[in-house]
């Protein structure tokens, strides 16, 4: 499909979506869940709007209608509507993030104050998001390399002049540091909490400019604060200068990049091994490059993902 009909459809899709689906199928069509895997020749892939996303979804797309089907892209940026429209057949793919996702169904079926299933175990978490995911007719096929978590950045200068590679450099070094990132940080127990009991980092203070925004990198960058909370697939921590410290305790949840699927839709073998064909080459670094040409080279989302598939020979 072509560019804009692609978004011709996303148009038509939302619209129908936001009248028709806000609150998705219970859990009471379980029955549905014993049918055999579907295989609809038409799919809809959906993306949650932000950069990668996008980029996820058409390669997704991509791959889909280079297998042979037919493949729309729907943009919906809320999770509350693009999850109950993937239950309901409306969606039929989507990329996720693996721990996040897992505890976002979490609290859709046990309740707001549930205790978060997502974790640093990859292993832990893919089990528990199958198992939250299978009585809503969803599948959640194998992540890959590419990982988005949560990460932690200093200048490339502080970093070599005391000899930084990891957060448990920073923390065996004594510096105190001042945190750019997000006001929820302070209680956060991937943030400072976090930072302090697993590292024995001395968090100084968090200046509350944001998760990886332009502010809090310019902060860092300048020197009013010394670490900044972002992501791993950041794609212009090179433009203020800075560079990742390895979570090399593993602080943060899996937030592995899995496609889920709508079982009676989208469940069978051949759309599975198709998707998967992405995970033995997309890396972490693979897609921050692409974020990059996407954000800060003001390339499509489109002719990114099809240059990408094609340089790795998963299109022709």
């Amino acid at each position: 499909m072509s560019a804009p009909s692609r978004r011709r459809a996303v148009f038509l899709a939302v619209a129908f979506l936001l009248t028709g689906c806000a609150t998705g199928p219970s859990l009471e069509n379980q029955g549905e869940v014993t049918a055999p895997p579907g295989d609809s020749k038409h799919l809809v892939i959906g993306s949650a709007g932000f950069t990668e996303s996008d980029l996820l979804a058409t390669m997704y797309a991509l791959l889909l209608e280079n297998a042979g089907y037919g493949t729309e892209i729907l943009s919906v940026a809320n999770r509350e509507l693009y999850e109950p429209a993937l239950e309901s057949g409306q969606i039929d793919v989507v990329p996720e993030y693996a721990a996040t996702f897992a505890d976002w169904l979490g609290a859709k079926t046990h309740g707001a104050d549930a205790d978060p299933v997502g974790s640093p175990d990859l292993d832990a978490t893919m089990e528990a998001l199958r198992t939250l995911a299978r009585p809503r007719g969803l599948v959640v096929l194998d992540p890959g390399k590419a990982v988005d978590q949560n990460a932690f950045a200093v200048t490339r200068s502080y970093a070599a002049g005391h000899r930084l590679k990891t957060l448990s450099d920073l923390g065996a070094s004594g510096l105190g540091v001042r945190l750019a990132a997000g006001d929820e940080c302070v209680q956060r127990p991937y943030c400072e909490p976090g930072l302090r009991k697993v590292y024995g980092i001395d968090v100084t203070g968090v200046d509350p400019k944001g998760v990886g925004t332009t502010q809090s990198k310019k902060a860092v960058q300048n020197g009013q604060d010394q670490m900044v909370l972002t992501t791993t697939t950041d794609a212009t921590l090179a433009e203020f200068g800075l560079v990742l410290l390895a979570d090399d305790k593993k602080l943060q949840n899996a937030d592995y990049i899995v496609p889920v699927v709508n079982r009676s839709q989208a469940g069978s073998e051949k759309v599975a091994k198709t998707l998967g064909a992405l995970n033995s080459v997309l890396t972490t670094q693979d897609l921050a490059a692409m974020n990059q040409q996407v954000d800060s080279w003001r390339r499509l989302p489109e002719d990114v993902a099809r240059a990408y598939l094609r340089d790795k020979g998963l299109l022709k």
